[in-house]
């Protein structure tokens, strides 16, 4: 009969304990391709994120650029989270669904909105009520994370 030492059972153990934390921590999408979405409304621009800051939420790993600024996102990240996640608000106004450069942006009414180009942050604001309604409606064409 072979018997089985404690220290060896207590080693199998922590194995499989790392390798099942290994599993269920997979990376995921990287959200607004790692910029902090509170630096927008607490510093007026774009800053990017550090992983050491990292928090998951809605199926995604968002970056911060200071634990304060993780703490308040955790608080409430419908407040500070994008309107239409990674994507162009301008461009989902038209129907389209472009990728946003977290670089482009505008805080109306105290939500955020991302953009592809320069432009795009004064071409949603000529006309921002219509354009907010058309990229509502066509949220449907955003792929799901």
């Amino acid at each position: 009969m072979t018997t089985v030492s404690r220290r060896f059972v207590l080693a199998l153990a922590s194995c499989l304990a790392v390798c099942a934390l290994a599993v269920s921590a997979e990376p995921g999408p990287l959200a607004i391709k790692g910029y902090d979405p509170v630096a927008y409304f607490t510093q007026q621009r774009a800053t990017p994120g550090q992983a050491e800051f990292e928090y998951r939420w809605d199926e995604q790993r968002w970056l911060f650029s200071t634990a304060k600024h993780r703490d308040l996102f955790k608080a409430d990240p419908v407040k500070y989270a994008p309107q239409f996640a990674n994507f162009c608000a301008v461009a989902l106004s038209r129907g389209e669904v472009r990728e946003a450069n977290p670089e482009y942006w505008l805080i109306s009414d105290g939500k955020l909105y991302l953009f592809g180009k320069p432009a795009g942050p004064d071409l949603f604001r000529k006309e921002l009520d219509v354009n907010r309604e058309r990229a509502d409606q066509n949220r449907a064409l955003l792929p799901k994370p």
